[in-house]
């Protein structure tokens, strides 16, 4: 009996939430750190799969890593699945600067073509965030967040500008429906997101006036996803490229990447409906670590396991492996 649920389950999810979510589709921008792990390069794959089904319209594409080849390869991805006009920023001021030890990036950017050569040629982070959130209708937008929360921290801290007469806590009230965070551990951790801007970390999850969706560590940890983007002898994708030049340089891939940005992807497009369980209530950050307070009534939630992990391993795989129509 458990076993014919959790096939129903997978089946209502591959089938039915993609027609659900059609009828209503969600207006996202995606805030990634890609560069230090790679599953923000599987993270953007289903985006974009998501967004070929209808399911989402992609805003922009936001870093909030300002290492030299973090544009570059943000370029190539939305190159890859024909979105070339994309809008891709990333921060100006002090923020995190940090490569990837396998050296993809620097594997995709000699592959591929791509028209950016630094990521210091792209856009500010925080003027994107709000002429791209100024142009939305109100409460409309949903910002998932898969890497450091420095540019939540710097829009929550802006003033008004010719962009918009609003400051950065209006303008988010006003346009912003929810966040969806790949960060922290629940109900208590110390996660590497939340620790590597720690006080841009306590900042927004102290501040941020909208619901904030969690999706921690040990989601993420428990669902394992590459081994049949490798194997698909028909794929010919950058997401191919990176897993199968990453995966086999650690032993605690062998079963799979881990998938935690993944996860906060799915949810922020598709809901926690089917997928997961919520835990409502408050996260509380200290010096990059967290904890939870529980609240029925919180403005926070995290997710909890409801369909199997190995179930969704299936699915994100599956959007994973998407290749655009003129591919």
């Amino acid at each position: 009996m458990k076993y014919l649920l959790s096939a129903f389950l997978l089946f209502f999810s591959l089938y039915t939430s993609a027609q659900i979510s059609r009828t209503k589709q969600v207006a996202l921008i995606l805030d990634t750190d890609i560069g230090p792990d790679y599953d923000d390069v599987g993270a953007m794959a289903v985006m974009h799969a998501l967004a070929d089904r209808g399911e989402v319209r992609p805003l922009a594409v936001i870093a909030s890593n300002k290492n030299a080849l973090v544009a570059p390869t943000i370029e190539i991805m939305n190159n890859y699945f024909g979105r070339p006009d994309l809008p891709i920023a990333a921060p100006k001021g002090k923020a995190p600067d940090m490569g990837a030890s396998q050296k993809w990036p620097e594997i995709l950017l000699q592959k591929y073509p791509h028209k950016i050569k630094s990521t210091e040629e792209v856009p500010d982070a925080v003027q994107t965030y709000r002429k791209v959130l100024a142009a939305q209708p109100d409460q409309s937008v949903t910002i998932v967040t898969i890497g450091f929360l420095t540019n939540l921290s710097n829009l929550l801290e802006s003033g008004p500008d010719e962009i918009s007469k609003l400051s950065g806590m209006d303008l988010i009230k006003r346009k912003v429906k929810e966040v969806v965070s790949m960060a922290g551990g629940f109900p208590k951790g110390r996660e590497f997101n939340v620790l590597i801007d720690s006080v841009a970390s306590e900042n927004v999850f102290t501040n941020w006036p909208t619901q904030i969706t969690f999706s921690g560590f040990e989601i993420g940890n428990g669902i394992k996803t590459g081994l049949k983007v490798i194997a698909n002898k028909n794929l010919e994708s950058p997401v191919k490229d990176v897993y199968a030049l990453a995966m086999p340089l650690s032993k605690d891939d062998q079963e799979g990447r881990m998938s935690w940005d993944q996860t906060a992807v799915l949810v922020a497009v598709r809901g926690a409906q089917h997928y997961f369980d919520l835990k409502r209530g408050k996260i509380i950050i200290n010096g990059g670590n967290n904890q939870w307070r529980d609240d029925p009534m919180g403005q926070h939630a995290y997710l909890t396991e409801e369909m199997s992990f190995k179930d969704l391993s299936m699915i994100i795989e599956t959007l994973m492996m998407h290749m655009s129509e003129d591919k």
